[in-house]
């Protein structure tokens, strides 16, 4: 990864100098302000005019984003006319010109097997045309040609051939970048179906099982089992939104512990300290129950005296803190290590690291799960949510939360967490 990053930097250097050059051509002194020399006015609007035609091109090379892309692909290169191709149409025509569509397409195919860049003269039989040449440079992906950046300028011009080069170098970053993120959403969705299938035959039996039970001595409480039994499924079991809010994801929590609670009777207790201000908070769909099921799978079924887990949410300033603790029989920290790495196999289950994963993914490195956990120790698991994310949306959601103040703070334990692509221990 840090071999891509180097590319992607040293793909952007040349455009720096572009905009350098450019700079010495077009820049003028008049009305600067602050920006300094007009070489450094001229990198900066060359970086900024770039930074607007990249998100289109991070949503992949379509008509729409093409579109998109193509005024501020153009003003870069200052060139007549510009137009983006896939493998074998023209996306998007910006500028004079139009009409010699037609006549660049046919020079794709060559492109497309080579992989190289080419400048050639243009036929016109318009003596209106300005336009007589056209540089031809390749959009790359993983080594394979998806399209093609096209200038098209009045004369020949070894300048605008290297900057075309270097552009389109640029874009192909981009759609490599839009290549990966539309991976990394199909592995996080297929792990959303791993954990949804982790919902596990266990839990599922053990639920069924817990009902059938009270069927003749509690008919009523058996009914209610087997309602919150059937919310929680179909919950967890939905098709629609990425998102949801922690309102909706507590209740299925609530839903979820109460099937638990059935199971364990006495030997279970369990306290939830809610701020009613962050209940609208919006989070990735299934982030907290596997944190929770966790806590009942690793930590208490292995504990013969009472257990206890306590789920608190609070207002903090521009974040909702979530914090899951109970008093089970903890981990040996370079196990949790090796889980949060992806490293422990599948029989260590995928809810902490797939969770981890999530929140990083949508809200960056320093958003990971915070655990705290030694053997013996229990663990306590804190979660930082922020109130406000670009992208990030859900319809508002409610839940009835018992108030009761939480547990005080169990004894020192290792605390992990994960700051970068590798977990450590602070």
């Amino acid at each position: 990864m840090n071999g891509f990053l180097a590319g992607m930097f040293a793909a952007a250097l040349p455009l720096v100098a572009a905009g350098f050059w450019a700079g010495r051509r077009t820049a003028r002194p008049q009305g600067l302000g602050d920006l300094g020399t007009p070489v450094e006015h001229a990198t900066f609007q060359t970086l900024h005019t770039a930074s607007l035609a990249a998100p289109p091109l991070r949503a992949g090379l379509t008509p729409d984003t093409a579109r998109r892309a193509a005024r501020g692909l153009r003003t870069l290169l200052g060139t007549d006319a510009l137009c983006l191709t896939d493998g074998s149409s023209v996306l998007t025509w910006d500028g004079a010109g139009e009409h010699h569509s037609a006549e660049i397409l046919e020079r794709l195919g060559r492109i497309r097997e080579t992989g190289r860049g080419e400048a050639f003269r243009i036929r016109c039989d318009d003596d209106g045309c300005a336009l007589h040449w056209a540089v031809v440079a390749p959009l790359t992906v993983d080594d394979r040609v998806h399209g093609a950046l096209v200038a098209c300028a009045p004369r020949e011009s070894a300048v605008l051939v290297r900057a075309a080069g270097e552009v389109a170098r640029w874009v192909s970053v981009q759609l490599e970048l839009a290549d990966l993120d539309r991976s990394r959403t199909r592995l996080i969705e297929a792990e959303i179906k791993a954990l949804r299938a982790q919902i596990s035959p266990h839990f599922v039996f053990n639920s069924l099982a817990v009902i059938a039970s009270f069927v003749r001595t509690d008919p009523d409480r058996a009914r209610e089992l087997l309602l919150e039994f059937a919310d929680f499924t179909r919950y967890s079991f939905r098709r629609h939104g990425d998102f949801t809010t922690l309102a909706d994801e507590l209740h299925a929590i609530d839903q979820y512990l109460a099937l638990v609670r059935a199971r364990f009777g006495e030997r279970l207790s369990v306290t939830l300290q809610i701020a009613p201000e962050v209940l609208p908070v919006a989070l990735p769909f299934l982030c907290l129950q596997p944190l929770v099921e966790n806590a009942v799978k690793h930590g208490l079924e292995g504990k013969t005296d009472k257990s206890h887990i306590s789920i608190t949410a609070q207002d903090a300033g521009s974040e909702a803190l979530v914090v899951i603790e109970d008093n089970g029989v903890g981990m040996e920290p370079g196990r949790l290590r090796r889980i949060l790495a992806g490293e422990a196999g599948p029989s260590a289950g995928i809810g902490l690291s797939n969770v981890d994963d999530r929140l990083r993914q949508v809200y960056g490195d320093g958003h990971g799960l915070v655990i705290e956990t030694a053997v013996g120790a229990g663990m306590k698991i804190t979660v930082r949510l922020p109130k406000y994310q670009p992208g990030v949306h859900s319809a508002p959601g409610r839940l009835d939360a018992d108030q009761a103040p939480r547990t005080a703070p169990r004894a020192e334990a290792d605390q992990i967490r994960r700051t970068g692509p590798n977990p450590r221990t602070r």
